[in-house]
């Protein structure tokens, strides 16, 4: 029965710290956005972050080394 008296306020502590957890995961934006990251995964790189275009007088023999080495 003594065991009681030290369980009790054990459990209501970690009760309180779990909802003050979820409160703060929930107030800085944890729960925005939950498909984002499934989506990313099925995506292609390509239509994530395009190329870009190569700067104006670059050397196109070079440029086709470069892709050639990837």
């Amino acid at each position: 029965m003594d065991v009681i008296y030290g369980l009790i306020p054990g459990m209501l502590f970690l009760g309180l710290a779990t909802v003050a957890v979820l409160f703060w995961a929930a107030r800085t934006g944890q729960f925005e956005d939950l498909d984002g990251d499934g989506r990313r995964i099925l995506m292609d790189e390509d239509e994530i972050d395009p190329p870009a275009p190569p700067a104006a007088g670059a050397d196109p023999a070079k440029l086709e080394k470069s892709h050639a080495d990837l």
